[in-house]
């Protein structure tokens, strides 16, 4: 039993980092939106074995990053303005609607966290400023994945924390692109983080949400964000 239990485990493990590369692969757009996924070509790249990259393409498949077509494989899912504005405007509501059942909820050790993780986001930030390579961005994106995550950590829904997961994984190669094409303000993000986790600490919940909405939607949707979302 234990035999079967170790290689079901490494089976897992391997799944999980053949997805972790092709995740990041697609978000930094390595992998082209609408491109053709051949497991033959996926096995040179990343290795595994047929199995274990099927599985690790269906669980992309699951989170929206890849598209899985009837009888013809998988492609990467597309990125049109219409992906773009559907992803990030539904991430902004699913966020603030976690961030009030969070603030509803968390307690002086939840407030420590998303302190901390904001002083993360913050190092990360003045890192990619000056050295926007992929192995600091991808830094910066882990950080400000986990600043967001934090804001809704003690949402006490775990279903409300997956989805978040899921639509920060659609909407951060549309990011990733904006910082490489030098479309984000560090200096405005800046203010909007610290007055976020103001409000945060001062448990004002509309401010807070509203705060959330505008770094969410800004950065890609400024538009939305100048109208009121």
């Amino acid at each position: 039993m234990s035999i079967f239990g170790r290689k079901s485990s490494d089976d897992e493990t391997i799944v999980a980092l053949l997805g972790n590369a092709l995740r990041r692969d697609i978000s930094f757009g390595v992998l082209a939106p609408d491109m053709k996924l051949k497991l033959a070509e996926l096995k040179m790249r990343y290795g595994g074995s047929n199995h274990s990259l099927r599985e690790a393409l269906r669980v992309l498949s699951s989170e929206g990053l890849v598209a899985a077509e009837a009888q013809r494989g998988f492609r990467v899912a597309s990125a049109t303005e219409d992906d773009l504005i559907d992803t990030i405007r539904l991430r902004a509501e699913i966020e603030c609607m976690g961030l009030g059942w969070a603030m509803a909820a968390g307690d002086v050790a939840w407030e420590g966290t998303v302190v901390a993780a904001r002083h993360a986001l913050y190092r990360a930030e003045q890192a990619v400023q000056q050295a926007p390579a992929d192995e600091v961005a991808l830094e910066w994106d882990e950080a400000l994945r986990a600043f967001h995550a934090a804001l809704i950590s003690a949402c006490r829904s775990p279903r409300m924390i997956a989805l978040q997961k899921q639509l920060y994984d659609q909407s951060r190669r549309f990011l990733l692109a904006a910082l490489r094409e030098g479309r984000l303000d560090f200096v405005a993000r800046h203010k909007r983080q610290d007055a976020l986790l103001a409000a945060v600490l001062e448990r004002d919940t509309a401010l807070a949400r509203e705060l959330l909405r505008a770094a969410i939607l800004s950065d890609l949707l400024p538009c939305e964000t100048a109208h009121g979302g």
